[in-house]
This record gives C-alpha cells, structure tokens and sequence, in this order.
C-alpha cells in the first residue's frame, strides 16, 4: 500500500479473490442442499461483509437475497444471543422484525475471526421448504408474525463451535419437512463456514490492511459509478402509481402503489407516501429487508447492467449508498410488528415496474414497457400414506416488456428474481405430480409495438393424489403498460380443474385449496407491453411472429397494419396502404 491506497494489480485481485469466494459460497451451498427450491431454483445468496455490515461481495444468486443480508446482520446485532461474538458461532435469524427479508428466508452467519480479533462475517440466506407456518410452504391468510412458523432472532446453532442439541431437536419438530430443513440448513452453514475460512486465507496472503483497504476502495469505486449514472438523469420528481388485486382475502379492495422518485445531483430517494396501508394478512412488505433492497436492485437493474458498462461494477455495498428509500410505518411497504409480512414478493415486483415507469420519460434509452412484474409462487403438499407430508415449491416465470432495442423476453423470471425453473422431470421423479403443460400462452397475445412485449408462461400442474395448493401472485386486473406508442400487454390468471374436468376461475392469490387427486392448477403469466409504435415495426418481422405462432393474420392487421395472405406470405403494397390507413 502507498498512501493508504491499494496498488491496482493488488486491488484487482482482491477483487477477483472477494467475488470468486463468494460464487464457492452459492456454488456449495445449492449443490449441497435437497429441497428443489435451493437445489434446482437456486433461490439463495451468499457474501462477506464487514463489521459495520457492508456488503464486501455476493454471489451471483437473487438479488433480493444478497441486498437483504446487511439488514439481517443489522437486526442480529440488536438480538444476538448472548451479545457477543466467539469463534465457533453459528447463527440462524429469520425475524422480519428484525431485518430479515420475510420468515421462509433463513440466515446463517459465521463470524470472520483473524488472529484472535473479530474482523467480519461470511453469510447465506435460502428460502427454506417448511418452517412450520400455518399452511404448508407458503402462508398469506394469517393474523400476524406468530403464524409465519419458526421465528429466529440472533440464536446460535453452535456456540464456540458446540452444537445446540436443543435448537436442532425443536428445528425437528416444527417443520412438516424437517428432514429438508435440516439437511439444507446443514449446507448453509458449509456455504458460510467455507467462506469464512476463505477470508481468512486471502487475510494470511495480503494483510488485514490491505484486504480491507482493498474493499473500501472497491465500495467507493461502486459508489462513484453508481453516482455519476443517477448524476445524467436530470432532477426532478417522477411519479407512477398501479393497483395490487387485493390482499389475499378483501377480494374487492384493491391497494394502491404510489411511487415518486426523487433525483438530487448524485442521489436519488424512493419515496412510497401514499401507498396502500398495513393489510390484515401476509401480504405486507418488511421494509428492512425486502423494501430497501427492492429499490436498490431496480437501480443497480437500470443503471449498472452489464450489458450497459464497458466494465462490469464489483458486486459491493456502493451500489446501495447513494440509494434512500422512504416508506410511512403502518404502510404495506414497512408494516408496524406483529402484522404477518411473509407473501411479500409481488409488491416489490410491482414497485420496481413503477420505478421504471416514473423514470422511462428522462431514461427511455435505458426503461421497458410494462413487465409481468409479479411472481407466481405456488406451494403444493399432500400427506403421505406413512403420514409424513410432501410439500413442493414451485416459482413460475412470467414476461418482460418490449425494450428499446428488441423485443421483451418471453417466459423470463421477474425483475429482482433469477430462480431457475424446476425440471418438470425431476417433479415427476420425487412427487405425487404430473406436469401437463409447460409453454408460451396462446389464448392472448402480448402488447403490440415497435418491439412486442414478452409472452408469458402457462403450467399446469396435476396431483395424482389429494392435496392442497397455496398460491401467491398477482396482476390479474391492472394490465403491463405500453410504452412510447406501444400497446399494453395482457394481465394474468388461475384456473383450478377438479378430476371431472370442471374449471374455476380463482383469484391470484389464494389459501390452502384443496385439489382431489386427478385435479389441477393451471397458471396463466403476464405478458408484456409493447415499446414503440407498432406501425414501426418492421413487417417482415411481424411476418415471423405469425409464422411462429406468436401473432394472428388479424392482430397482424389491427394492430401493425401488417397485410398477410391465407397463404402466409407478406402482401408489402396492401402494407403500405394499411399503414397510410392507421397513420391517418
């Protein structure tokens, strides 16, 4: 070090040392785990993080997961058991009152001892099968936090490395998949012990000073990049507003979501004054761990793609400071204790949606049109004839929309999501399931525009035997925006078929449903708005998406003015004609 500064060969090597530690960490813990939402969907996060608890690195896991975990340590550090640190400690902490995300979502946290002295922390979080709650995987009609299941707050699975008999025994009994929660628990707390003795490592090859000097420089470096992106959006206030169905029960009260974002210089406030306030169910936000780190995602999304940057930005706590988010206590974004705040997801979807809705008129080089932007997560279980349950969490993708250059994504995971779809092979291998569909939508089509909207996905999903079905989502009723002369997309939608055939149609979300065997759900995504105007695009390419069943000869027509002949082949003097029509 010169200066105090780091050299740069040194420094891009920490760099590379940090972010490659923290992939190990995400890398062991879902190839370790069982549950097929860790394993397979890989709904996870894992990084090093200092002792005033920024973010050093993450893996390349959920955003939502990463950006959380600093919360989570903030809360530990007002409940640890025992109020200090020793090496040897295993935590586990999942209290949304205490800055955790919501409640399925458990932490591990290892503490980073260096020659004696506490220096930092290695730590997970996975979204966990069971953890006891009031229906089985995911909960959304429940009175408050005491409904949500196991509620940890600071406690220590190991306590200077010996094993809490007495945690791991009531963990046993109060999970309806106790052998997954365990097993995965197991792997989470590989993930943060191998990170730990990473950091110890690259601290015996370069030094205290240096490796922390390293990654002060790495955040600052973070920070200035983020902070000359939001100093070329010129000042201002922007405002978007939607509506969320309802809350799960209310089902003809629907929520607003207001959004005004503030541009000052270098910073920006997110500000959800006017949001729909506190509902009496689980669908409310913990602003700690979910609202916050919502806001700093769609902002890293906007601003720091690296699709976008010439270099791609070090994964640290810069993205996240010049970022502040405002939210009233008692509102559906930072919900006053106990009130139940698991089914949290679909709201911050929907509040990034907004973010870029309020901003596409100063960024539309950089904003899409309207995106699915909600989340279709569906929890399925059943008892076994030995009386054990089965319980299977399933995510389902939904659509982008049209961008600026191309054409929303179809079938993609939603804004601050990146979960893997679960191999319909393996549901079919460990499950009492049969998977009878899984494609793009054919009874709507997406918003039409210069480039289309994404097309969602429909599943269907059949039980050979009896059970039950929760299912969390959203957009049913307020339809993905068209942007810049684009058309809207479509809004999603339920079905339940019994084992006679007969169809119900239900709300997005829903408690609880009991399926007979031989009876199904089927789930119906967003799609997509359009960008731009539809007249713009390019006929031969509207030619294609009739040719692949992605538009009719008649939308073809109405909507593009494209004339395609029975023998679907492009009429390009009728074309022209018809534009001139729709141009006027």
């Amino acid at each position: 070090m010169e200066n105090g500064r780091v050299d740069p060969v040194t420094l891009q090597v920490i760099s590379g040392a940090l972010h490659t530690i923290a992939e190990e960490m995400g890398h062991v813990l879902y190839r370790m785990s069982f549950s097929s939402i860790i394993r397979e969907s890989q709904d996870i996060g894992a990084g090093l993080f200092d002792l005033e608890f920024n973010t050093l690195t993450e893996s390349e896991g959920s955003p939502l997961h990463i950006g959380s975990i600093p919360g989570y340590l903030r809360g530990i550090d007002r409940c640890l058991q025992g109020g200090a640190w020793a090496e040897g400690d295993v935590v586990i902490h999942n209290h949304p009152y205490y800055g955790a995300s919501h409640s399925p979502d458990l932490c591990i946290v290892v503490p980073v001892f260096w020659r004696g002295e506490l220096v930092g922390y290695a730590a997970n979080t996975a979204h966990h099968v069971d953890i006891g709650a009031a229906t089985p995987g995911l909960i959304i009609d429940v009175p408050d936090v005491f409904a949500e299941g196991m509620l940890f707050a600071g406690i220590k699975l190991y306590e200077r490395g010996k094993r809490n008999e007495g945690l791991w025994q009531f963990i046993n009994h109060n999970s309806r998949t106790a052998r997954q929660t365990r097993d995965d628990i197991d792997a989470q707390i590989a993930s943060a012990q191998l990170g730990a003795r990473r950091m110890q490592e690259l601290l015996d090859a370069y030094g205290r000073e240096t490796v922390f000097g390293a990654a002060n420089q790495l955040m600052d470096y973070t920070e200035t990049m983020m902070r000359n992106r939001i100093a070329e959006i010129p000042d201002g206030d922007y405002f978007a507003e939607g509506f969320l169905d309802d809350d799960g029960v209310h089902r003809d009260k629907r929520l607003p979501i207001k959004v005004c974002v503030r541009v000052r210089g270098d910073s920006v406030e997110v500000d959800l004054t006017g949001s729909a306030d506190q509902v009496p169910t689980g669908f409310n936000v913990p602003f700690e761990g979910s609202t916050k780190p919502a806001c700093y995602c769609a902002f890293r999304a906007l601003l720091t793609d690296t699709a976008l940057m010439e270099v791609a930005l070090p994964p640290n706590e810069g993205s996240f400071r010049p970022i502040s988010v405002v939210a009233p206590e008692g509102s559906i974004f930072n919900p006053i204790y106990p009130a139940a705040a698991e089914a949290r997801f679909t709201q911050c979807n929907r509040m990034i949606d907004l973010i870029i809705k309020a901003l596409s008129p100063v960024l539309p080089e950089r904003t899409t049109a309207g995106n699915s932007a909600t989340l279709s997560f569906a929890a399925y279980s059943g008892l076994r004839p030995s009386g054990d349950y089965w319980v299977f969490l399933e995510v389902n993708e939904g659509a982008y929309g049209g961008r600026p250059t191309s054409d929303g994504p179809d079938s993609i995971d939603n804004l601050m999501a990146n979960t893997r779809n679960n191999p319909i092979e393996d549901l079919g291998m460990h499950l009492p399931m049969v998977c009878d569909r899984y494609e793009l939508r054919d009874d709507v089509l997406p918003g039409a525009g210069r480039h289309r909207g994404g097309i969602g996905v429909v599943k269907t999903q059949r039980l050979l035997e009896g059970g039950t079905v929760t299912h969390e989502s959203e957009r049913h009723l307020d339809v993905p925006w068209g942007a810049f002369g684009g058309h809207a997309g479509q809004v999603g939608k339920v079905e339940i078929t019994d084992a006679e055939g007969t169809v119900t149609q239900m709300p997005a979300k829903f408690s609880n449903v009991a399926l007979p065997a031989g009876g199904s759900m089927a789930y119906y995504a967003p799609c997509g708005g359009g960008y731009g105007d539809p007249l713009e695009r390019p006929a031969e390419q509207v030619l294609d998406d009739v040719l692949d069943d992605f538009c009719t000869r008649e939308h073809a027509y109405a909507a593009y003015g494209v004339v395609i002949t029975p023998g679907l082949t492009l009429d390009k003097q009728a074309t022209l004609e018809r534009r001139r029509q729709l141009r006027g």
